[in-house]
């Protein structure tokens, strides 16, 4: 028996390879809107719907019956015609494809550009300071409908189309639109929403096909997925105050120390799992308040695929990792530290960024974010890839991310890691690895530029915000306005004083004296910087060992010497930063995949470790002293700097107008001296405020004395002097009262 003939549909012929509708079905079309969507025709609208492998397509006008629309590319393109009215038509379509799978839905290509042309042309000129408000993927209502809009700048791709969740990652159903000749791609998704995922495929110039994350994401997936994720805040912050205060506050001559903090491994659970934003707000936020740090600053929490990079290898500059959970996690946590008083700075990356193929390099085919040129574009220590500070739409990428978190989350600072690799052309290269600049030298005037940007902007837009320096090198003026020359941080890490430093201290004492100018040098260029003095993460990786371990002799010795190094950098001028871990003594080198080994606090003299910074800060917040003159000669002078068969200092540290002293007395060897005249400015009363060696902080309360009476007898060029109690490997301050 033979079945009844079912009569077949006649094919739909393919049009010229230069057709318009050709060219969309290739994916080559650069003006999908032109095409698609709805258009006048010579009797009314025709409205063009490109749906791959659909088997029919009816439209849905607003105010009209539904229209069944005739197939007129056989790779998937239908068209309707609509009657003429005075206005493009408000529409929807149905899609029936095979196996009665039918789906009503809103057309992105009815919608009008969800940018317009001053945000076109601030982004032309690199000068829109709110960029992430206009690319990038924004949740919104547009033309009465919910949905997304995509904006991603990519000039020299063929084509550029989104893909994601919500078209089954399929880029034949996303093409996208060049807006004009600004190099930007849009396009408006009715009915994408938060935690959608997403990527933009491209097409480059030389026809290769890339799949690339979304560099303006304000999300991403949690590594090791590297899509991007559209995301909506809806945080409400409670910090007003905190930030009123800071804008107003003299940031320079007020307490600063800080405790570094890698979150995922700063405390792990009982199963070993990183904690979350929010838990570790509320957690932290306590711990540091306790101990008296003014803020924390946290390694690199944008968005990295590479755990052991510890953040430093940047892939979402503007998605904060999802590995602690959402950015709104982010922003309660950072809004529990503001609670508590404590400040937040965050490690910043605009050197370099890694070579992933998903992500910044080669974005579109092209070297948009970096240097063609090898020799400018490629970094040899870390075999990343460096920016284009040359380039208006790059400068204006990373100024906008600087003021992005600032604004959208609130912190306090930013400390910019690798400042020397950006300002020198020849930094880690030999000769003929890099090009001189226009002048034949060696400085990066371009980098130099970016900064003297980025600093300028900052400071304008947001008083009382750090931006600190990492520079290794002695480039002038990093810490000094750029109206004046300087690079326009308001700080910089001592580099210098902290290798001097911890050389010294780890020597064993016997050797000290022949070394004993290490720790004077430093005050030779002191105070020619706003310097931070950084007992940091470099000091205590690959292979360097603890801070507690870089000690030499017995148990008793290190620990003894921890706490001796730890009160002469409170002590000395400058900023304080120290890495976790070392307020507990730790014993190994940290881990990026473990944690602070808090077990030791249950050992007394470890506790007595954490005793000593609790008071150090303390200190320090109620002494003017140590902290109104740190970057001023005004505020620092040397008792003794020459002792150095004794390994002993001695100096001073002054409030404004000397109205209020504090001497430092340094004895470095493990050798007690109990009668070690000291000459001071003022007669009357000097009290003991701390001694490393107290039994309070688990040591051997050699001296046991509250203070000391001055004498007239002159000493060191000073009118007045005691003799002091000076016990072994111990630091010692003493206050005047009058």
């Amino acid at each position: 028996m033979t079945s009844p003939l079912v009569p077949s549909r006649p094919p739909v012929p393919r049009p010229r390879a230069d057709d318009p509708i050709e060219q969309i079905v290739r994916g080559e079309h650069a003006e999908p809107h032109a095409v698609l969507g709805a258009h006048p025709s010579g009797t009314g609208w025709v409205v063009r719907v490109w749906r791959p492998g659909a088997e029919r397509v009816t439209v849905l006008p607003a105010d009209a019956a539904p229209v069944p629309a005739a197939q007129v590319h056989p790779a998937g393109v239908f068209a309707a015609e609509l009657p003429a009215s005075d206005q493009a038509p408000e529409y929807r379509v149905e899609v029936a494809y095979p196996g009665d799978s039918t789906f009503v839905l809103d057309d992105p290509y009815r919608f009008l550009p969800t940018l317009g042309d001053l945000d076109l042309h601030l982004i032309g000129e690199g000068s829109h300071r709110r960029l992430w408000e206009v690319l990038g993927a924004h949740v919104r209502v547009h033309q009465g409908v919910e949905g997304t809009s995509f904006t991603v700048w990519a000039p020299s791709a063929r084509f550029v189309r989104v893909v994601g969740d919500f078209n089954g990652w399929d880029g034949r159903l996303g093409p996208m639109r060049i807006m004009g000749s600004s190099g930007v791609w849009e396009l408006f998704v009715p009915g994408v929403g938060p935690g959608d995922h997403y990527k933009f495929e491209l097409l480059s110039g030389d026809r290769h096909l890339l799949l690339k994350a979304d560099p303006m994401a304000r999300a991403a997936e949690e590594p090791p997925g590297t899509a991007s994720v559209v995301a909506r805040s809806s945080y409400r912050w409670s910090d007003d105050a905190w930030v009123a205060e800071r804008e107003r506050t003299d940031q320079l001559h007020r307490p600063l120390s800080i405790y570094e903090v890698h979150l995922g491994s700063w405390r792990r659970d009982a199963e070993g799992r990183s904690l979350g934003y929010r838990e570790i707000g509320e957690l932290l936020g306590d711990y540091v308040a306790d101990l008296g740090f003014t803020h924390v600053e946290l390694l690199p929490v944008m968005e990295h695929p590479y755990g052991p990079s510890w953040g430093y290898q940047v892939t979402g500059y503007y998605a904060p990792t999802a590995r602690q959970g959402s950015p709104d996690d982010l922003r309660a946590m950072i809004d529990a530290l503001h609670q508590r008083g404590i400040g937040v700075i965050v490690d910043w990356v605009p050197a370099h960024f890694p070579r992933d193929d998903w992500a910044l390099a080669r974005f579109d085919g092209s070297a948009l974010y970096e240097h063609l040129d090898p020799r400018q574009g490629e970094h040899p220590d870390w075999g990343t890839l460096v920016f284009n500070y040359g380039r208006n739409e790059v400068r204006n990428f990373l100024v906008a991310n600087a003021l992005y978190w600032i604004d959208e989350f609130h912190v306090d600072g930013l400390r910019v890691d690798a400042v020397a690799s950006m300002v020198y052309l020849d930094y880690s290269r030999e000769e003929g690895e890099w090009v001189p600049n226009r002048y034949g030298g060696n400085e990066n005037l371009e980098a130099v530029g970016f900064i003297h940007e980025l600093n300028t902007v900052v400071h304008a837009e947001h008083p009382g915000v750090l931006t600190i320096a990492e520079e290794s090198t002695a480039w002038p003026a990093v810490s000094r306005p750029v109206h004046l020359g300087g690079l326009g941080f308001t700080h910089k890490w001592n580099m210098g004083w902290m290798n001097d430093t911890l050389a010294y201290f780890n020597k064993e004492p016997i050797h000290r004296k022949y070394h004993h100018h290490q720790l004077t040098f430093g005050l030779l260029y002191a105070f020619t910087e706003n310097f931070v003095l950084p007992l940091s993460h470099d000091e205590v990786v690959h292979g360097k060992g603890s801070l507690l371990s870089k000690m030499p002799g017995d148990r008793w010795q290190q620990i003894a010497n921890l706490k001796a190094l730890l009160a002469w950098t409170w002590a000395h001028p400058g900023k304080q930063l120290l890495f976790m871990g070392g307020e507990v003594g730790q014993e190994w080198e940290w881990a990026h995949d473990g944690s602070v080994e808090w077990h030791l606090l249950q050992y007394r003299d470890h506790q007595g470790v954490q005793d000593l910074v609790r008071a150090l800060n303390r200190i320090l917040r109620d002494e003017p002293a140590l902290y109104q003159h740190d970057f001023d000669w005004s505020g620092f002078r040397w008792i003794d700097a020459n002792d150095s068969d004794g390994s002993v200092y001695s100096f001073l540290r002054f409030s404004t107008g000397e109205e209020r002293a504090l001497a430092c007395l340094a004895n470095l060897t493990p050798v007690p001296r109990p009668a070690y005249r000291v000459g001071l400015p003022k007669a009357g009363r000097w009290e003991v405020v701390l001694d490393t060696d107290s039994s309070y902080f688990a040591g051997s309360d050699y001296a046991k004395v509250a203070g000391y009476d001055t004498e007239p007898v002159p000493w060191h060029g000073l009118d007045q002097s005691i003799e002091a109690a000076l016990p072994p490997l111990a630091v010692v301050w003493l206050r005047w009262v009058g």
